[in-house]
């Protein structure tokens, strides 16, 4: 995935209400620009970190700016949780992900479950069809190790719950983790921020579900996911 024009860079002056960020850009502007990520980003929202922001000329648009790239730890790292879903797609229609090729369709938001939707809807005539789950992680707290979630949530236990009930139904599930930067080796669940996440995830692997994580390379020009990491749960 290409961001469609040039990022603008500056420097994070604070991220507040959860989906707001001011940013003092390196022309001397300041704007308040929409931050598209409802965890708590912990260690990626020290005031005065670089940062990248993508813009847009709709007139729809109250905030022009949407913050996308951060530095952190040296490296850059994708903080946009509406990024994954087309990373993942992108990949598995390019056969980057060898255990999600092989299919002869992919849809996306289907209706399943219990008045959810599953993110990626694989099917082929001749194999079972696949559940994808996609999940944004980026928290890294142990150089090498990604941890999700960065804060509770109670809408991934229940994805995890829907998927396992398809595996029981006869059907393939996987969890895929998106990690949107690129020095990390390993991903766990953070029990410590999630016990409940923690142990519903190790729960729907025992029930079937498949848990994999792949990393993306993230640059100033676009993101990709380019490689699997270990799964310790």
């Amino acid at each position: 995935m290409r961001f469609p024009a040039p990022l603008h860079p500056g420097v994070l002056i604070k991220r507040y209400k959860r989906f707001l960020a001011d940013v003092e850009l390196d022309t001397g502007e300041t704007v308040t620009a929409h931050c598209p990520n409802p965890g708590s980003m912990l260690g990626l929202k020290d005031p005065g970190s670089r940062c990248w922001l993508s813009h847009t000329d709709d007139p729809k648009r109250k905030l022009k700016y949407t913050l996308e790239v951060l530095e952190a730890d040296n490296t850059l790292v994708g903080i946009n949780t509406n990024r994954p879903n087309r990373l993942a797609e992108d990949a598995i229609r390019a056969g980057a992900i060898p255990a999600l090729s092989g299919y002869d369709s992919l849809r996306r938001e289907v209706k399943y479950g219990v008045n959810s939707r599953i993110d990626l809807l694989l099917e082929s005539a001749a194999r079972p069809v696949c559940y994808v789950e996609v999940k944004n992680c980026h928290l890294m707290r142990t150089p090498g190790l990604t941890e999700f979630p960065d804060s509770v949530t109670s809408r991934g236990a229940k994805h995890l719950g829907e998927l396992s009930e398809m595996v029981r139904q006869g059907h393939r599930a996987v969890q895929l983790f998106v990690v949107q930067r690129n020095d990390c080796e390993v991903l766990s669940p953070a029990d410590d921020l999630d016990p409940v996440y923690a142990q519903a995830l190790r729960d729907a692997s025992t029930a079937g579900v498949e848990v994999i994580a792949w990393a993306c390379d993230i640059t100033l020009e676009g993101i990709e996911i380019v490689r699997e990491i270990e799964v310790k749960l």
